[in-house]
C-alpha cells in the first residue's frame, strides 16, 4: 500500500483537461456541465413519490417531473463525476475521511458550519440559476454576461466569507 500520496496535477494542464471535457460535453450532449440540477430532479423525483399531484400543480418543479431519476443526461454526469473521482483518489493515494479544522473550533461548529455553508450555497445554486460548474464554467464558456457577474459575486462572497469566519 503506497504511503505517500501522489502529487496533484499541475493547475495549468488540469485547466486544459477540464476545458477540453467542458468542449466534449457541449459537444455529444449539447449541454455544459452541471450539478444543481441533479439535487433539484432528485427533489423533483422523489416528490413525484410522495405527492405526485402537488408536483405536477407546482409550475417551477412540474416542468422538470419524468418518471425516472436515471432518465436524464445530468443524473448520468453526476454519477460519473462521483465514480471518477473516486476512483481518482484511489489510484492517487488520497481516500481518507478528515474534518478539516476541527481542532481549532470543535468538530461540532466546523459540521454545524459546513452544513448551513453548504445549504445556502445550494439555495444560492438554485436561485442564479446553476451552480458554480454549470452557470461559472459553461455559462463562460458560452460568454453569459450573468455567468461574470456569478463568478465575480462568488469570489467576491467567498472571500469576504472567509475573513468573517477565519479559523472554522
Amino acid at each position: 500500500m503506497r504511503t505517500t500520496p501522489k502529487p496533484f496535477w499541475n493547475p495549468w494542464l488540469a485547466g486544459v483537461a477540464l476545458g477540453l471535457t467542458l468542449l466534449a460535453t457541449f459537444v455529444l450532449t449539447g449541454h455544459g456541465l452541471g450539478a444543481t440540477g441533479f439535487t433539484t430532479r432528485l427533489s423533483v423525483w422523489l416528490g413525484l413519490q410522495a405527492a405526485p399531484e402537488a408536483v405536477a400543480a407546482n409550475p417551477y418543479l412540474g416542468a422538470m417531473a419524468q418518471p425516472g431519476v436515471l432518465d436524464g443526461w445530468i443524473t448520468w454526469q453526476v454519477v460519473g463525476v462521483l465514480l471518477g473521482a473516486l476512483v481518482a483518489a484511489f489510484m492517487a493515494g488520497r481516500v481518507r475521511v478528515q474534518l478539516d479544522g476541527a481542532r481549532r473550533v470543535g468538530a461540532g461548529k466546523r459540521v454545524a458550519t459546513a452544513l448551513i455553508g453548504g445549504l445556502l450555497a445550494g439555495f444560492g445554486a438554485r436561485v442564479a440559476a446553476g451552480c458554480t460548474s454549470g452557470l461559472g464554467l459553461s455559462g463562460a464558456a458560452t460568454l453569459s454576461i450573468a455567468a461574470f457577474v456569478f463568478l465575480g459575486a462568488f469570489f467576491v462572497t467567498g472571500l469576504i466569507v472567509s475573513r468573517l469566519v477565519k479559523g472554522v
